[in-house]
């Protein structure tokens, strides 16, 4: 292990981003000081001696990657960037959490340039590191050659408080312990205070002897605020242990060096102007200048700017020197890098006629992963210890697993999440982020509830994690309501660039496939069933992939029953009761809304049209179905515990009784008289 060599810039560096925080967080009168002038120490060391990254190419895909999961010690985060000389200026911190400014309230990626991953929600982050992580042990696995350690990076991670009493981020530690992750540092701010005060009011476990348990190694740093030997001795230890993750405790005072350093004052709220101007004295720097950076700040942040563009130079050398060994290999790699699928892909996916065999939609997953996972390697799929009732373990495919364990190797596509539903989930956006992989995991539709905290940020991180949500409505049946999910999916259906499959037949669902692998900044969950559905005597993957169309259709028609999923067949079935009697009907199937919402208006309105009543249909709360129909039907409430087909006998959810509510509707409004418009006819649309 390499000794540590003070530099002179270290001081004036640590003091500058002390400084530059708390004028980043008084200029916007709003933000975290606290924790960034208490963490300016490890900041500086690890990125000054240890982070391999290049500013200039913020993607440059064997970079060391940061997580801020503590996000709202953000300001920490920015002033870094931009003394690295990342895409952002010093009018950029000056326009912290000021409106359409790079520098928003909490870590955005995309947004901002450096940021991996979006943190603000406590523990979130930490399991993005987790997923990270994962990602980088299975690519340099299947990609790594002797002489060619192409992909070695690490992934470090600052968390506080706040991330390890969430559960989100113990789940993802336990996993990572049994994992043995030695390429994942989690560099613990021990400094006692969360917003109430004190962690003593509600957090005084052993958080070391806790990760121990897990099968981490954990180091600790008494001196946080100033000893930078012991917090470079603590990284260099941590990056030698090759098959565990780690912890570093480092204890620090929140705050250092403010009037109210050590206390909870500090933590969310702006330093007074004197109280910045005596911090600025202190540590040497100019009292009267705010947003002060001197010139050996810069130098030093610098030469780490042109370490790492030597690096990447270097790496490209050796990717180069690869492909001429391995060129298959390197074909391979650089089409993931890229993020292209490979060529043809699409026509790998299951068509069915109406004359196959009923199957549950789950079984249909099964069929298109099974069909996928030869053309498409990228695919890194998991089930939170349901497999064999997901159906996601593609036969013959190795588990991602430690090697020690004898239960497969890191270059294995299917990961035991365990029950471990929110930490699942923000490992896959982890996994995502890093690139070159598509994640999809998998758990009841019930259960994804438990993962909305991870499913929200994938949604607005664009990040490709496909959920194999199966077991989605009453037909689960005897189970009962604990485990079916009645208002999951409007929950779902309402988030913005969320895309929610209910696959109605086979060709729905590879049609949601298709849709979801070509969405390279859309997260899907596909909505599955346990029980059998019939095949479709009209659907198509190329109609189903507009996310709706005309399923059966008639002319001058009195009444149009849309519906999705296993219930699709249903109003198949009354459709043909009420055209029996002389009542027109049309069926349309729904299957995806946020998709059938971006076809052209045309199209849409040739769908749920104007003309006659349209009636919507699903076994699950009607909530937001009245965007497009006139009237709803489904479930007033939970579900019953039962075989699934006396369930929905019980819940009139039969085509004998759609059948009966049809006509209900087609007679209330001839009574009522006038012209039916079509429900998807807006003054404006958002």
């Amino acid at each position: 292990m390499s000794s540590f060599t003070p530099a002179q810039s270290d001081d004036v560096s640590v003091a500058t981003i002390r400084a530059l925080a708390a004028d980043v967080v008084t200029k916007a009168n709003s933000g975290h000081p606290g924790a960034p002038m208490g963490m300016a120490p490890v900041a500086h060391v690890l990125y000054s001696r240890f982070m391999n990254i290049n500013p200039k190419n913020s993607k440059w895909f064997n970079r060391d990657r940061f997580v801020l999961s503590n996000g709202h010690a953000c300001a920490l985060q920015y002033v870094l960037l931009h003394l690295l000389g990342y895409k952002l200026s010093m009018d950029d911190l000056k326009a912290f959490r000021q409106l359409d400014s790079l520098t928003p309230g909490h870590p955005e990626a995309g947004h901002t340039d450096g940021i991996e991953v979006t943190t603000g929600p406590l523990g979130q982050g930490f399991g993005n590191g987790v997923g990270l992580a994962i990602a980088q042990a299975h690519l340099g696995a299947v990609f790594n050659k002797p002489g060619f350690e192409l992909i070695n990076n690490f992934t470090y991670v600052f968390s506080g408080d706040g991330c390890l009493m969430e559960g989100v981020a113990s789940e993802a530690a336990s996993l990572a312990g049994h994992l043995q992750l030695g390429n994942l540092i989690v560099i613990y701010d021990d400094n006692h205070i969360s917003i109430d005060g004190d962690t003593a009011v509600a957090f005084t476990e052993n958080v070391g002897q806790r990760f121990l348990s897990y099968g981490w190694q954990v180091l600790h740093v008494d001196n946080g605020d100033s000893d930078f030997r012991a917090i470079y001795n603590a990284i260099a230890e941590a990056k030698l242990e090759k098959s565990k993750p780690t912890l570093i405790c480092l204890k620090t005072t929140i705050g250092f060096g403010s009037k109210q350093q050590g206390t909870h004052g500090v933590h969310g709220s702006p330093l007074k102007a004197d109280d910045i101007q005596a911090l600025k004295t202190k540590f040497g720097l100019p009292a009267d200048k705010s947003f002060f950076v001197p010139p050996a700040t810069y130098d030093a942040y610098a030469d780490i700017g042109k370490r790492g563009a030597s690096l990447e130079a270097q790496w490209n050398s050796l990717l180069g020197e690869y492909g001429q060994k391995y060129p298959k290999e390197h074909g391979e790699l650089t089409r993931r890098i890229s993020g292209e699928l490979p060529t043809n892909w699409e026509q790998c996916l299951p068509v069915y006629k109406s004359t196959d065999a009923a199957q549950a939609s789950r079984k249909l997953s099964e069929i298109v992963l099974t069909a996928l996972a030869p053309v498409l390697p990228e695919l890194l799929g998991g089930s939170a210890d349901l497999t064999g009732s997901n159906l996601t373990k593609v036969k013959g495919s190795v588990d991602f697993q430690p090697p020690s364990t004898g239960l497969g190797n890191y270059a294995g596509t299917y990961i035991r999440y365990g029950v471990r539903e929110h930490g699942m989930g923000a490992i896959a956006n982890g996994i995502h982020a890093y690139g070159g992989i598509i994640p999809y995991v998998a758990t009841f539709l019930n259960f994804v509830s438990y993962a909305a905290g991870a499913v929200r940020l994938s949604a607005l991180s664009g990040h490709q994690v496909i959920w194999v949500a199966t077991h989605d409505s009453i037909g689960l049946g005897e189970d009962g309501p604990t485990h079916q999910p009645i208002e999951t999916a409007i929950h779902f259906r309402s988030t913005p660039n969320l895309a929610f499959w209910r696959p109605a037949d086979g060709n729905e669902t590879s049609a949601a496939y298709l849709v979801a692998l070509k969405s390279k900044k859309t997260p899907s969950i596909l909505s599955l069933s346990r029980q059998n559905l019939p095949n479709l005597e009209a659907s198509s993957i190329e109609k189903a992939a507009k996310g709706g169309y005309v399923v059966h259709e008639v002319e001058s028609e009195d009444l149009t029953i849309v519906s999705a999923g296993s219930e699709v067949s249903i109003a198949l079935e009354a459709a043909a009761k009420l055209n029996a009697e002389g009542v027109k009907t049309r069926v349309v199937s729904l299957p995806c809304w946020l998709v059938f919402d971006k076809q052209p208006e045309e199209y849409r309105l040739s769908v749920l049209r104007s003309g006659a009543p349209i009636l919507s249909l699903e076994a699950l709360s009607t909530a937001g179905w009245s965007k497009y129909s006139h009237e709803q039907y489904g479930l007033p409430a939970w579900g019953a515990s039962g075989p699934y087909q006396k369930v929905y006998e019980k819940f009139g959810i039969t085509g004998s009784n759609i059948a009966v509510v049809g006509k209900k509707v087609v007679d209330f409004y001839k009574q009522k008289g006038g012209p039916v418009v079509s429900p998807l006819v807006k003054a404006f649309t958002l």
